[in-house]
Order: C-alpha cells, then structure tokens, then sequence
C-alpha cells in the first residue's frame, strides 16, 4: 500500500426530495445570482427543472441559462457559457444534469477567471488557480465527478478528448436524488454502470493497493451489475437505484484509489480517442470494448489480479484462467446490451490507425505497462473483432 492522503470537499446531499434544497443551499452560502447550466432539456420532462427554478425563486437566487451541453461535452459550449457567466457576473456555476454538464461547468468555473483559453488546462499550459463555486444536481449516475475535481471536454477542431484535474472544481455541494433517474433510457444506465465500473477497475488493476480497497472495489462493482441488472427490469427500484446511485459516486471520489499508485488509465486514454474520433460512441460503450482489449493485451503483468477478479467478483472456481475473467466480462456487458468491438460501433479496421494517433498524443501512458503507439495500435486491433 503505498501513502496517501484523502480530503474531499465536496457535500453530498442524496436521496428523495433533495433536489428542492437547492435554493437554501445557494442562499446559505450567500450565492445571489447562478449561471445554470444543462443539456438538451430532459430536466424539463422529468419535472427536475420546474423544482430548481422554484427552488431558485423562493430562496430570491437570480439565474441566467445556458442549456445544450451534449454527451462528449465539447469546448465550443464551454467558451459560450464563460462568456455569459462573465457578461453577467453570476457568483456560481449550478450544474443540473450528468457527467458532461458537470464537466462543462468545472471548465466554465475554472475559465472564468482565467484570461487565456481554459483548454489551456487540459494541454499542460495552465494550472488552474481560482475558479467560482460549483453546485451540482445530479441527474445521471455515471462518471462519479458530482464529487472529485476532475473534468472532461472534446476541443471538436482538433479531435482530441482531453482532461483537467484541479482542487478548485470541486463542486461545493452535489444533490443526487435516485428518483430523477426513473426515466432515463436503458442505454444510459448500461453505459453510467459500465463507466463507474471502469473507474473502479482502473484502480483495481494499479500495481499497488491494498486488500481493504480491492474488497471495496469487489463489491462496488457487484453492486453496479446486480442493480443495473434489476433496473433494466424495474427501472422505478427506488433501492436499486440509490444503491447504483452511491455506487458510482464512490467509484470515482477518492476511495477506490486509497493506497494505489493513481491508477493506471490507459483504458480511458484509448476510450477518448475512440469517442473524440467519434463524438456519438457513449463514453461507457467505448470502455466496453476497450477494457478487455486491454486486460489481454497485459494479462501476463495482472494475472493474479484477474484470477482474484473472477473468484470475488464473478465467483468463479476451480481451474480457470485469465481469458476466462475476461470472456466473463465481455459477456457481461455483451448481456446488458453493450457492445464488445470496434466493429459493432461501426470503426473500420482502417480508422485504427487514425485512432492511434489521437491516442498517441498522450502517450507513452500506463502503470501497468507503459503504452507507446505499437502498443495503443495493437490494442486497437485486439478490439476491432
């Protein structure tokens, strides 16, 4: 286990009825005026945007709106939202929706302050100093930054998927109430469960940790497959819902890499460059196809985590090997309705080489194995079919 010291400032304020609270929250904290930020208008279907507004109003909070944040948040919203934040001096951010609107607002809170172009803090080229306060309702249960300081944006000119991670973005306070969610599609909770697995993966598979955090993260992980599972067949499950809820929280707000030497993440490098080559492959499919491809292509460095993987997670026994773990899982996801190829998403076996080269612009990358581009390409091809 290697050292390590754990802070999260973040508030969790979760389960029913929480997301009208946001507004005495907001007034508590002396906020007057928000930019509220949110995609293509599903809040307003499902009832979550009528109770922040009155939430807002009741508690006296003024708010300006930018709305149209898609999935594989790009750079473009980003520079239009710091735009209006600045033309009328919000004091906070109010992110309501999933992952990719709380990305956009971490990069909006951040570039508020910031004179240059805030991609300038995914490339290396500025650390992110001040940003204003951030608010979080949370809508979809996915990629577990309702609490940690990490954010990710697709700059659409130059096809690159990029990250930023700052202790200043880390939002003040995040509502989850699992009943939001009733409503989403099935895909998306197949692909949040997939993404928050992959997170805990990323860790479980690090070359240091610990047993106490390897079971933690045995058991966030059964606990996403099996309540993904009974959510496919009863999506209004309030308990499975807030134990998926909480699952993917945990995933990714510090715990699961307690001990570890940061993770290895050379999954997600290669999932970003598959979904900025192509902004429609959800986030979570991409990791689908990619992790296995990965754990065979290192399966030699993790064996004995793999086999520890199929008896605690999969509860598997007797003679079995590494690809058997790893078949287990493409099953798994292949039964839950995600795909397992790069040719199920509809990327040819040329477009592996223009793959690489997105990927490779971060590379060399990996904990595990350092990753160079003959490795990322090789991988690639592991995953085409």
């Amino acid at each position: 286990m290697e050292n390590f010291v754990f802070h999260n400032p973040t508030k969790l304020v979760f389960g029913k009825g929480t997301v009208e609270k946001i507004g005495e929250y907001l007034k508590k904290d002396g906020i007057r005026k928000v930019l509220m930020l949110y995609g293509g208008g599903s809040i307003k279907k499902n009832g979550v945007y009528e109770k922040v507004v009155r939430s807002l109003h009741d508690n006296g909070i003024e708010k300006v709106e930018v709305s149209g944040v898609r999935p594989n948040p790009v750079l473009s919203k980003v520079h239009e939202a710091i735009q209006v934040a600045r033309e009328n001096n919000v004091e906070a951010i109010l992110a309501v929706g999933g992952g990719s609107v709380v990305d956009s607002a971490k990069a909006i809170a951040a570039g508020f302050y910031y004179d240059g172009d805030i991609w300038d803090a995914f490339i290396g080229k500025y650390n992110v100093k001040k940003a204003l306060p951030l608010y979080v309702i949370l809508t979809m249960s996915a990629t577990g930054t309702e609490m940690n300081g990490n954010a990710v944006v697709t700059n659409e000119k130059t096809q690159e998927k990029f990250y930023f991670s700052s202790k200043h973005v880390y939002p003040v306070l995040s509502i989850v109430d699992p009943t939001t969610q009733y409503s989403l599609p099935a895909n998306q909770v197949v692909y949040g469960a997939i993404d928050a697995i992959s997170h805990v993966m990323e860790y479980y598979f690090d070359v240091a940790g610990s047993d106490l955090i390897d079971r933690i993260d045995e058991g966030i992980i059964k606990t996403l497959m099996e309540t993904t599972e009974v959510i496919l067949k009863e999506p209004e499950n309030y308990e499975a819902r807030a134990n998926f809820c909480l699952a993917t929280t945990l995933a990714l707000n510090g715990l699961t890499g307690l001990g570890t030497t940061g993770g290895d993440w050379s999954s997600h490098e290669l999932e970003h460059a598959i979904s900025a080559f192509n902004p429609d492959i959800a986030h979570g499919a991409g990791l689908a196809i990619v992790f296995p491809a990965w754990m065979s292509y290192v399966k030699e460095q993790i064996c004995e985590k793999l086999i520890k993987f199929g008896k605690n997670v999969f509860g598997m026994s007797g003679e079995f090997s590494p690809d058997d773990v790893i078949n287990q899982l493409k099953s798994w996801y292949r039964e839950v309705g995600a795909p397992v190829t790069l040719k199920e998403v509809g990327i040819s076996k040329e477009d592996i080489e223009k793959l690489t080269e997105i990927a490779n612009k971060h590379a060399p990358f990996g904990t595990v194995k350092e990753l160079k581009a003959e490795d990322i390409r090789k991988i690639y091809e592991i995953a085409y079919e």
